[in-house]
């Protein structure tokens, strides 16, 4: 991607988590000039209140890039270091809402990258969703920004299989990079002027047809075991690693990483455990058995469940 671009932008990127990092990367290679980046200030974590930088800025520290940590986008202070900056571009990946004040603010807008073909899953969560819903596909959309959240105009889509054991873990890493190799075709689209932006409605006309993909909370994560083997699997791989699907064992919290579904016609009834002591621990659902591989019981470690098992009573 370098050395390829008809007329290099002024880029401020704002971003977060380490999804965003492969982006800002790939804008840096690609030859623009990225004036700033926008990313949370850091935050005490850990047993020593240990400041804790988001992944971008650590990214960015290692190439020496301007950085801006704003308690608030409406701040006027922070209004006027991004109006000083004069970028052509904002690019946004994996960051907060922005106030109309700082979207609107460059010429050429703001662009954001969503890990989903819009319209359908806009949200919080779009990648662990695609899972849950047992997809087949998803992709990955670049956007203008304006009012409502995830509503703006495409600019360019990318589709993703889902492979039929990918976790959202796994999902998320290949995303992130093919997602950042569409940032740079799009920022390099708009300058040379040879992508144009489309109406969401121009896909999906009827907004019912639209799935959603909202913030993930604990009620979503609780595993019913009076739903299939198919729904029940869906949804450990759509939680794994993060928050991660659960059950109870003897009253205790059992996250589940890792199984394997097992359809079969079953006797006992949906959420009893089955076990060898050795080797396997299974959940009965009402068309088959989830097989547990990987857990974490609550107080101990995440473990295989061989091992767990040698320990457990």
């Amino acid at each position: 991607m370098q050395g390829d671009i008809s007329k290099k932008l002024r880029i401020v990127f704002m971003g977060t988590p380490e999804f965003a990092v492969p982006s800002l990367d790939a804008l840096v290679n690609a030859g623009h000039e990225v004036v700033g980046v926008v990313t949370p200030p850091d935050k005490p974590a850990g047993r020593g209140l240990k400041l804790n930088e988001s992944a971008v800025k650590q990214y960015a520290v290692s190439k020496r890039l301007n950085i801006l940590q704003p308690e608030k986008l409406k701040n006027p202070e922070f209004i006027n270091q991004l109006s000083t900056l004069a970028p052509d571009l904002q690019v946004v990946v994996a960051f907060r809402m922005l106030p109309e004040v700082v979207w609107n603010l460059p010429p050429m807008g703001t662009i954001n990258l969503h890990a989903s073909l819009l319209p359908q899953y806009r949200g919080a969560a779009p990648i662990n969703w695609a899972i849950i819903n047992g997809e087949k596909e998803t992709g990955i959309t670049t956007f203008k920004l304006q009012h409502e959240i995830d509503t703006g105009n495409i600019l360019m889509q990318e589709t993703v299989l889902i492979n039929e054991n990918e976790t959202a873990g796994e999902l998320h890493d290949k995303m992130k990079l093919i997602g950042a190799g569409l940032v740079v075709k799009t920022v390099n689209g708009l300058a040379d002027g040879s992508i144009h932006d489309i109406p969401q409605s121009s896909i999906v006309a009827n907004p019912s047809m639209i799935t959603h993909a909202p913030k993930i909370f604990t009620e979503t994560a609780r595993i019913n075991w009076n739903k299939t083997v198919d729904e029940i699997y869906n949804l450990i791989r759509g939680l794994s690693p993060y928050p991660a699907a659960f059950t109870s064992l003897n009253g205790k919290m059992l996250k589940v990483y890792k199984a394997n579904k097992e359809a079969s016609n079953v006797a006992a009834l949906p959420g009893t455990v089955e076990t060898d002591k050795k080797s396997f621990l299974k959940f009965a659902c009402i068309n088959g058995y989830i097989k547990i591989e990987e857990l974490q019981l609550e107080g101990k470690k995440r473990l295989a469940v061989a091992e767990f098992l040698k320990g457990y009573r």
